[in-house]
């Protein structure tokens, strides 16, 4: 056991990372790992390396997945396992080398101290950053990170980060459905709802690594904003479906009054705009009410659910 676990000795600290492919690095990231925890596993996703041959000859207890099932299932199996050795603290970072090592101590403080439950390597706070991180990269974590916090109300900066730690209580607690990288905000999300303290601490994510992210940037980034959408219309589906339902009743509304107006046009012009003034009004108010009602809805369910057994 490292020296910077002095204090904190009879703290079971594990580190976890999913592998898929990362021979170039796994050795170093896992030699590194092992400074800061007492454990480190690897679930190997699928691999056609030797990345679980290295990964275990450099002390790390590696689960095997037949084949690749993505960022989500390699996380599920690392919180089973976690669970299984008594984790009091659970570290997830890349194993690409992204994340620096070094930074572990700093996400574990506020969750040894009881702080919080949940800590966010963050590069969106003051302390933080990201290497060479590419502009349409930023653009992209940015949007994400925005339609999260209105489904959410969470305010987190940096959603997409996969530097991340979590207490005793969060490993056994938190349960999620993804196999895919929308679960950073589904986990996001569940810590959410079952009160679980969530904090940011600053670091630096590095860009230069040798092969970074085996997601490209636009697949990660649809399918996550897409998560992210979906999660919003069901939670705030008066935002979602009002706010376009207003704009074309606007448009609609405009066209008809066109119309009006325009009363010296040919009178197959006539019928062509008015016609799509009236189904453009009609949709705007369609997807209004809609929205109303499920807002209604989801208001009223919450308060028979609190009313009947006390939940929140």
């Amino acid at each position: 056991m490292g020296d910077a676990h002095a204090d904190e000795a009879k703290r079971f600290i594990v580190a976890g990372m999913p592998m898929y492919n990362e021979e170039e690095t796994i050795g170093t990231v896992v030699t590194m790992a092992l400074r800061y925890a007492d454990a480190v596993i690897c679930v190997d996703d699928g691999s056609s390396d030797s990345s679980a041959r290295i990964a275990e000859k450099c002390g790390a207890i590696v689960v095997r997945h037949r084949v690749n099932r993505g960022y989500g299932g390699a996380l599920k199996s690392l919180f089973i396992k976690a669970r299984e050795i008594n984790a009091d603290a659970l570290v997830v970072l890349d194993s690409d080398g992204q994340h620096e090592t070094s930074d572990i101590p700093n996400l574990l403080e506020p969750i040894l101290s009881g702080q919080a439950d949940f800590t966010i390597g963050s590069r969106f706070i003051n302390g933080g950053g990201g290497t060479d991180m590419p502009a349409y990269r930023r653009l992209g974590i940015k949007v994400i990170t925005a339609a999260s916090n209105l489904s959410s109300d969470l305010g987190i900066k940096d959603t997409q980060s996969g530097f991340r730690a979590f207490s005793r209580s969060a490993i056994e607690r938190l349960r999620f459905d993804s196999e895919g990288m929308e679960l950073s905000l589904e986990m996001l999300e569940d810590a959410h709802d079952k009160n679980l303290i969530i904090q940011e601490v600053p670091t630096i994510i590095r860009y230069d690594v040798p092969k970074g992210s085996n997601f490209t940037a636009v697949s990660h980034g649809f399918t996550v904003l897409s998560w992210a959408l979906l999660s919003l219309s069901q939670k705030k589906p008066l935002l979602v479906l009002g706010i376009p339902g207003l704009g074309l009743l606007a448009t609609g509304a405009a066209m008809g009054l066109n119309l009006a107006q325009g009363v010296t046009g040919q009178i197959d012009n006539y019928i062509g705009t008015g016609l799509s003034a009236v189904w453009i009004g009609v949709l705007g108010l369609s997807l209004m009410a809609t929205g109303l009602v499920l807002q209604s809805a989801r208001g009223f369910l919450k308060h028979l659910l609190v009313k009947e057994f006390g939940l929140d």
